[in-house]
């Protein structure tokens, strides 16, 4: 399965389809040219446990680091994720 990315001006959303079928998705908004805030994080319980959420938040964060962006995440999840991973540090705000 395959992370994809939709993005404007104002921010986007990383997402996994299995079969068509959305199954897990990341929002985030951009608050300047280098911060992104990471609202909400989201997984069909069908899928939990499977470790979509991390590859989201891990997606994210590749995001931000080709762009020269930090991230706050205002998200229960990715705020874990991000207490739990010491390798993300570089890229929070």
């Amino acid at each position: 399965m395959e992370i994809k990315n939709q993005t404007d001006a104002k921010g986007g959303n990383f997402f996994m389809e299995d079969n068509g079928r959305h199954i897990g998705f990341m929002h985030y908004t951009f608050a300047g040219p280098h911060k992104m805030i990471i609202n909400h994080t989201e997984v069909d319980e069908a899928y939990e446990g499977k470790g979509i959420g991390m590859k989201l938040v891990k997606a994210g964060v590749e995001y931000a680091r080709e762009n020269q962006m930090k991230i706050l995440p205002l998200c229960p999840f990715a705020k874990k994720i991000f207490d739990i991973t010491p390798a993300f540090a570089d890229v929070l705000f």
